[in-house]
């Protein structure tokens, strides 16, 4: 579980484009804790990078990007098997990338 600002550091967006997709992808809404603040899953962190690929890489408009997550929505549906084993590799790369940031932070300090 992630906040917004850890969530916007590993997918390098800025904050405000994140609450922005979450406005306009359905299916793309963070939890929020009992004060309102956001927190994202792992599913959430990989939508998000699904997000900026197709938008910052493939060009695609924020409504082609929308409709290509819905697609592959369904097509998960279709696989299974291939998909939670991407989502496993994923979720060990984004927490070998918080435990890099955490590292660095206390660096720092």
């Amino acid at each position: 579980r992630y906040m917004i600002s850890d969530a916007a550091a590993a997918v390098n967006v800025e904050t405000h484009v994140l609450r922005y997709w979450e406005e306009t992808v359905p299916g793309f809404a963070p939890r929020k804790d009992y004060s309102g603040r956001r927190i994202y899953s792992q599913r959430d962190v990989e939508i998000v990078l699904r997000l900026k690929y197709l938008i910052y890489v493939k060009k695609f408009t924020i409504e082609g990007a929308k409709n290509q997550i819905i697609e592959d929505a369904e097509n998960v549906q279709n696989n299974p098997d291939a998909v939670m084993e991407i989502r496993k590799i994923r979720a060990d790369l984004s927490e070998l990338f918080f435990e890099i940031q955490k590292a660095k932070r206390q660096e720092e300090n």
